[in-house]
């Protein structure tokens, strides 16, 4: 039986997040600064085929079944298809978040190279206020980008909705109609310090409870059973679809996540807010073996944190914004 990889706490950690690339095509404002982004340079970014070893590796070792390509903007990674299809060659549950402005063009390539499921990010269901938020008038892109996912297949489609107070809080029942009305999954995610102006307080989360009572002022829901997935779910009681929460900040789901990742130049990462990576492109590119990489994803896994302490006196910010990090 292959080994679990697991940290001290008993965590078995079995969904991989690969950020493909950190460049973007908006500049949204709770993930990037407006000025001042240092793109990494191609060489720097792991190649199809060192993503695909250590990908196999994870698979194989400590029996990874979930990987999520993430960016930046991953669509904007040039030849994606090709990559989808080395890793769906793997047999896990290959999925991908992306902004959507590019599905109408890809959806039916990844779709037919093995991507089974995208979540397409989507913070404004306003014209005015989505260009704000993202410096970038595309709103009808992502919506065609939306519609194109669904013609394609894939199943689910989520669309994710960061809330914050005073920004897009009055949205969330437009979401829920949206979501509603075209079967997909909405997912709120609460505001989380990773922004790239690093302007995050405690006072701009719009929290899991908040957010649920909106949709049940208006709706009959209902819970489902809670897994380690990132997002609490509920059900409408008259059928009509499903919404999910991620509460990272109020309600820390730490016990039981199961994610570890890889960013587009290379380096792991055994939570999502750690300070600390290990940078598995040097040990890729220095010749180092398949038991070597797996002894040093080990000990990071094995460092990692009882939980990221957002709310917490010794919480540290990460240094790199979450358009680095990959969601």
């Amino acid at each position: 039986m292959a080994p679990k990889l697991s940290d001290e706490f008993g965590r078995v950690h079995r969904d991989l997040r690969i950020s493909v690339t950190d460049r973007c095509n908006f500049r949204c404002t709770y993930c990037m600064p407006a000025e001042g982004m240092v793109w990494q340079p191609r060489e720097d970014l792991l190649t199809f085929e060192e993503i695909e070893r250590v990908a196999r590796l994870m698979v194989e070792r400590y029996g990874i079944d979930s990987i999520r390509l993430t960016g930046g903007e991953p669509t904007l990674r040039a030849r994606l298809p090709v990559l989808v299809a080395l890793l769906a060659d793997l047999e896990v549950d290959l999925s991908m978040t992306t902004n959507g402005t590019t599905l109408p063009l890809l959806a039916e390539s990844l779709r037919r190279a093995g991507l089974r499921r995208v979540n397409v990010s989507c913070d404004s269901l306003r014209a005015d206020r989505f260009a704000e938020l993202t410096r970038r008038d595309d709103l009808d892109k992502v919506i065609r980008g939306v519609d194109a996912a669904i013609e394609a297949g894939f199943d689910p489609v989520k669309v994710n909705c960061v809330v914050m107070r005073g920004v897009n809080d009055d949205e969330i029942l437009d979401f829920v109609a949206f979501g509603r009305d075209r079967d997909v999954e909405i997912r709120f995610i609460e505001f989380m310090p990773l922004d790239g102006d690093e302007a995050w307080s405690r006072g701009s989360v719009f929290s899991q409870s908040e957010i649920l009572a909106v949709i049940e002022a208006e709706h009959d829901v209902e819970p489902f059973e809670r897994t380690s997935a990132p997002a609490g779910r509920w059900r409408f009681r008259d059928g009509r679809g499903s919404v999910g929460i991620v509460a990272s900040v109020t309600e820390s789901f730490c016990h039981s996540c199961d994610r570890v990742r890889i960013t587009a130049d290379g380096q792991f990462r055994n939570c999502l807010f750690a300070v600390d990576e290990t940078d598995v492109r040097a040990l890729l590119r220095a010749g180092a073996g398949d038991d070597e990489i797996a002894a040093a994803l080990e000990a990071s896994v094995a460092s990692k944190w009882a939980g990221h302490g957002i709310n917490q006196v010794h919480f540290i910010r990460p240094r790199r914004s979450m358009s680095q990090i990959g969601g």
